[in-house]
């Protein structure tokens, strides 16, 4: 989870937000290298005699300032689609969980069993326990196995929700009517939060969510304890 003052993202936890970490890295070093050629052009026409304003028209110099910036564009275009497909991408998952959004608390249905489901709801504050977070814990964490694809079908049954787990690289619309779907795979243990990152009224930051990713003997052993 985040901490205070952090000024970067949350540290990777899933394959897919190490690709989007690395796509960020990759953006912002474009971004940081355009800034200084443009800070430096700057600089350089408030502090130096125009004596070559000729050098302006030429037409070698009008083509390589539309072609280099359209070879910016690809460079950043082509690891950006990458990521959109391979976040889309569902291959055989090991397991389905449902999560429906609610005013304002989240349930979820595990499909592969019979009779696994409950509500998520925010713990408040007076009852508290040592070492949990405020605003972030829940009286029912959704208990997943790792390193294991886990397909995630979320919807809402009032209005926008949005599903989200930034470690994990998750952020899917809750829609009335509408049935979306993700794909999380946790490469080490822990507990994950995220929180409902729409809009969804007056209780909107009281939805938070808790992933717990454990080994799978230990998901089998609670999943059984739980039916």
């Amino acid at each position: 989870m985040a901490y205070p003052f952090q000024m970067g993202l949350q540290d990777a936890s899933s394959p897919i937000m190490e690709e989007l970490m690395h796509f960020h890295d990759h953006t912002l070093m474009i971004v940081f290298l355009i800034s200084t050629l443009v800070l430096y052009i700057i600089a350089l026409m408030l502090s130096t005699k125009l004596t070559h304003t000729s050098t302006m028209d030429a037409q070698e110099v009008e083509t390589i300032w539309t072609i280099l910036p359209a070879i910016i564009l690809i460079l950043i275009a082509l690891p950006s689609l990458r990521i959109l497909y391979m976040m889309d991408e569902i291959n055989n998952p090991s397991l389905t969980v449902k999560t429906m959004g609610h005013q304002w608390y989240w349930s979820y249905e595990y499909t592969d069993y019979e009779d696994l489901s409950f509500d998520s709801y925010m713990v408040p504050t007076s009852d508290l326990k040592p070492g949990e977070l405020r605003l972030l814990e829940v009286d029912n964490r959704v208990v997943l196995p790792m390193e294991l694809p886990v397909r995630m079908l979320i919807s809402s049954e009032d209005v926008l929700h949005s599903w989200a787990v930034p470690s994990l690289g998750l952020k899917t619309d809750a829609i009335p009517g509408r049935l979306n779907q993700a794909t999380l795979m946790s490469t080490r243990p822990g507990l994950f939060y995220g929180q409902c990152s729409e809009i969804c009224g007056s209780n909107h930051s009281f939805m938070p969510i808790v992933l717990e990713l454990v080994p799978l003997k230990h998901f089998e052993a609670w999943s059984s304890s739980m039916l």
